[in-house]
């Protein structure tokens, strides 16, 4: 007799849900709810928070202009409209306009909208890749491309993982794919991020498109964290490096610079056609609705006129990374606003949680906290988000605080019922 397949859901959360569980955290250590106007200053529980974990990096979620836009979008359209999907009846003027926008300002040709990030990426893969390609990717790339790397048509061996920015492994591997596109009669895709969105680093674009030189393949740079705060006018990690013509699949959101919904994927004309019409979640969902296709181009034009958001967001990172390095705090090799704060030490799962609860109810530090597996064990990472909307006397006040926790932790103030 065939199992209910709802035994193992109800036997199992999973690693992440078992945790919680266990620590009885939901609705604390995670899916917490944040409350008041998106910004560093927020509520969690009645409490008023120091807020480091928004993505809201050039502070435009609450700018006037941006909510006028969202509103005046939603009266004039609703958020139904365009009904279906874009190649039905899903399509309009306004969402073509825009695409043109965001292609001019990342130093591309062409651009597609697409409806979500996440979904949208891992179709882009879907789409590109057939059963004769391979893919060889960076080891630390964001989880939307893996599961988009396993949406690969053909099984086993058709994908390499290179260690993380190790330009000797990327060619290691890329000799290897090169042998079996041959053999296959495909070609090669490889995949990395623009900024890495755990440890702050940059990705090697620079080297990586030098091995173009050698190697046949294709470059998808996924560049979430970098659109929007990277490179002389913002346009992302591509611009950073110059090398916006060698990058053939620039993939941006809008969920993090632009406190939004939604993404695009640029590239030369040609490509862009063949993914309008090849991309199976935009070809059968809905289109970007109207709101946020508006709400986004007012964005756009003011992450182009006022450069000064962008500014304040490296003046805060700025700050805030020297003040942590000039502490003695472990920050790792990020040159981005990412800000990930390491503390060492073979410390449980139970400390962990009592270091998050003294920094939320006694110091009104929101931040994320990272362990084990995503760090190695005996690691706690603590991950800063810094924006434009952050001042410097957060900065100070924070950097305070992270001083207490560091002297608590060292002390074993943290180990199991020790703070209540």
């Amino acid at each position: 007799m065939a199992q209910d397949i709802f035994d193992k859901a109800l036997s199992n959360l999973g690693p992440i849900g078992s945790q919680a569980k266990l620590l009885n955290s939901h609705h604390y250590y995670s899916f917490p709810k944040l409350s008041g106007e998106l910004g560093p200053h927020m509520e969690f529980m009645g409490k008023k928070m120091l807020n480091w974990s928004l993505n809201n990096y050039l502070g435009l979620a609450n700018h006037p202009e941006v909510r006028k836009a969202d509103a005046d979008a939603a009266a004039e359209y609703g958020l139904a409209y365009p009904m279906g999907a874009r190649m039905m009846t899903g399509n309009t003027e306004l969402h073509e306009q825009f695409e043109k926008q965001l292609a001019e300002y990342v130093g591309k040709k062409d651009s597609f909208l697409l409806n979500y990030g996440y979904q949208g990426v891992m179709s882009v893969i879907e789409c590109i890749v057939d059963r004769k390609d391979v893919i060889v990717f960076d080891a630390e790339s964001h989880a939307c491309l893996i599961d988009g790397i396993r949406l690969h048509k053909a099984k086993g061996g058709t994908y390499y993982q290179f260690a993380h920015n190790d330009m000797e492994s990327l060619e290691k591997n890329l000799i290897r794919a090169t042998k079996l596109a041959e053999e296959q009669g495909g070609g090669i895709l490889v995949i990395t991020e623009g900024v890495f969105g755990m440890s702050g680093k940059v990705g090697s674009l620079d080297k990586i498109v030098e091995l173009k030189q050698k190697y046949n393949f294709r470059l998808l740079v996924d560049d979430a964290h970098g659109f929007g705060t990277m490179g002389a006018t913002g346009a992302g990690v591509p611009e950073y490096f110059g090398v916006q013509d060698q990058v053939d699949l620039h993939f941006c959101t809008f969920a993090k610079s632009m406190a939004a919904i939604g993404a695009f994927i640029a590239a030369d004309p040609e490509i862009v056609m063949f993914l309008k019409y090849n991309m199976r979640s935009q070809t059968y969902a809905k289109a970007l609705p109207m709101p946020f296709v508006l709400g986004g181009m007012k964005r756009l034009e003011l992450m182009k006129n006022h450069p000064e958001f962008r500014e304040n967001l490296w003046t805060i990172v700025k700050a805030l990374q020297d003040g942590f390095r000039k502490r003695g705090f472990d920050i790792g090799d990020t040159t981005s606003p990412v800000t990930p704060v390491f503390l060492h030490g073979s410390y449980d799962l139970p400390t962990v949680t009592n270091l998050i609860r003294d920094m939320r109810e006694n110091m009104g530090i929101f931040c994320s906290v990272i362990i084990y597996p995503v760090v190695p064990k005996g690691v706690i990472m603590l991950r800063i988000i810094p924006t434009a909307s952050h001042t410097l006397e957060d900065v100070e006040y924070t950097m305070d605080c992270f001083e207490k926790v560091q002297a608590k932790l060292q002390a074993g103030e943290y180990a199991p019922l020790a703070v209540a």
